[in-house]
């Protein structure tokens, strides 16, 4: 099975970009076709933001083409890709200090990293925190990501020490601050108006070394004609630096990835469970928890 996975991963990675989004169209609707709880769930994180149930729909061929889109960019051509607002790296980069990029589940996130790398990577080379695959098959297509310029560490001690040594060598680091963490890694904090478990590694990465923080996300284009890399300043309370607090940074983490989203909702991935408990945490101790957080 192996064998045959990796195969049809580089046979799918050949395949034109527009091909892959149009059968990523049809794998979208047919998984919330397929599954009540996943229409449950993306209908409700979706009305929470304050979203009709258009936006969530408009997601549904979105989250197909997340997935069909991946063989392309892990083992194919490049692809093409428009900036917007990349003068707010060249601006963070001028300080000399690290640079951490912080990226919500929204658009094509998986190629901002290949972007950043594309672009900064000889001058600044950027490591991205990733969380390996259970599957064998898929740890090492996983692997065949690291590019020039572009490395990736797991969801581990010794990944953690890995991005800490990239900040401290004025190098940048990439992570999806609103992945749930595992628990004891993380606090409350409000998303989109309710009590979201929020990892507190953003801001002790942030408070590494004096990293600049910069906020970036991948919008798809439509007909696969590629990508755009939007770059948005970090502006928490309005001075730019995150709370030494860790129940306030992850609040003003929250409220910037709340801001990105809202440039693009119908790509942003709404059934992915954020409001979730960590495994560990009881019941009792998240209701606790979000009371606490009410007061």
């Amino acid at each position: 099975m192996t064998a045959f996975f990796q195969l049809l991963f580089r046979f799918l990675s050949v395949l034109p970009l527009p091909l892959l989004h149009a059968f990523g169209w049809a794998l979208g609707w047919l998984t919330f076709l397929a599954s009540p709880r996943y229409r449950r769930r993306l209908f409700a994180h979706a009305r929470l933001a304050g979203y009709p149930r258009s936006v969530a729909l408009g997601s549904v061929a979105e989250s197909g083409k997340l997935v069909a889109e991946l063989p392309r960019l892990w083992l194919g051509r490049p692809v093409h890709v428009d900036w917007d607002g990349v003068a707010h790296v060249e601006e963070a980069m001028a300080h000399g200090d690290g640079l951490l990029y912080l990226t919500p589940h929204l658009g094509c996130f998986e190629v901002t990293a290949q972007l950043v790398a594309q672009r900064f990577g000889e001058r600044m080379p950027i490591t991205v925190l990733y969380r390996p695959a259970r599957q064998p098959w898929l740890r090492e297509l996983m692997e065949a990501r690291n590019r020039p310029g572009l490395h990736t560490a797991p969801t581990t001690l010794a990944g953690v020490k890995q991005l800490i040594k990239a900040l401290k060598q004025h190098q940048a680091v990439g992570l999806l601050p609103d992945q749930v963490p595992p628990s004891g890694q993380g606090v409350w904090a409000p998303f989109f108006g309710r009590d979201a478990y929020t990892m507190t590694l953003s801001a002790r990465l942030a408070q590494t070394g004096g990293a600049r923080v910069v906020l970036i996300w991948g919008e798809r284009l439509s007909w696969g004609r590629g990508y755009r890399a939007r770059v948005r300043p970090f502006m928490a309370d309005g001075d730019g630096q995150l709370s030494s607090d860790p129940q306030q940074a992850a609040r003003q983490i929250n409220q910037a990835m709340e801001s990105l989203v809202k440039e693009c909702p119908t790509q942003y991935l709404w059934s992915y469970d954020r409001y979730k408990a960590p495994a560990g945490l009881s019941h009792a101790a998240r209701l606790d928890a979000e009371r606490a957080q009410r007061t």
